[in-house]
């Protein structure tokens, strides 16, 4: 039995991460702004009102969570705010940098006292933020955050390998949630997370820093 931090974890992936988690028996710590009565529900430990681009409300969140030892650290909190050209909205672009790319950097840091050896660092990014992949353009906030996202998770393989840490960066496909609108094209949660965890089971220091699709593709820069 391993413990698991996951933020955003009121809704959608997050909410089915902390779902399947506890029910394969693992310790679940759930962190978010305003917990929601299906996350309540789980009857796992919450840690509600938190602005994860507070530096006041991270730093009483450790504080909270002083002395626990943190096995596997899901950065799952982020915004989609779909702003083009016509109408981009520079005060979009920095709030989206602040929750998808910031956060999750600073986060990971004030936590580092808690994260021991063999433990995973999970960056839920998108294929949104692959360069490589863009052929539609547009969205310009929340793919330039999820690239820097990126970088970020691969600068944070190399520094923490020293400490046997692994990082991730995971895909969760298109996904029927309230941030795609319910996308009818989109997979349920319940098979979002599968397959992520089945990514996450499979994080290795060989494998770190890598970026993948829940179903395992690996997904080009």
């Amino acid at each position: 039995m391993a413990t698991y931090l996951i933020t955003g974890a009121n809704r959608g992936i997050g909410l089915e991460y902390c779902r399947q988690l506890q029910a394969r028996g693992d310790t679940v710590l759930a962190v978010c702004r305003t917990p929601s009565p299906e996350l309540e529900a789980l009857g796992v430990r919450i840690e509600a009102g938190v602005d994860l681009t507070s530096e006041a409300a991270v730093a009483g969140l450790v504080e909270r969570l002083d002395g626990l030892t943190i096995d596997v650290l899901i950065h799952n909190a982020g915004i989609l705010e779909r702003t083009g050209l016509e109408d981009l909205d520079t005060e979009s672009l920095r709030r989206q940098f602040e929750v998808n790319a910031i956060a999750p950097l600073a986060l990971t840091r004030a936590l580092l006292g808690q994260l021991p050896a063999g433990a995973r660092v999970i960056l839920m990014t998108s294929r949104m933020g692959s360069i490589a992949d863009n052929s539609s353009g547009g969205s310009y906030g929340y793919r330039m955050s999820k690239v820097a996202l990126c970088m970020a998770g691969r600068s944070l393989a190399i520094d923490l390998a020293p400490r046997g840490i692994a990082v991730a960066l995971l895909h969760p496909g298109l996904v029927r949630t309230r941030m795609t609108g319910f996308s009818e094209r989109g997979i349920s949660p319940q098979e979002a997370v599968a397959g992520l965890l089945a990514r996450i089971d499979a994080l290795s220091l060989e494998t770190s820093g890598s970026f993948w699709h829940a179903n395992g593709q690996l997904l080009p820069w």
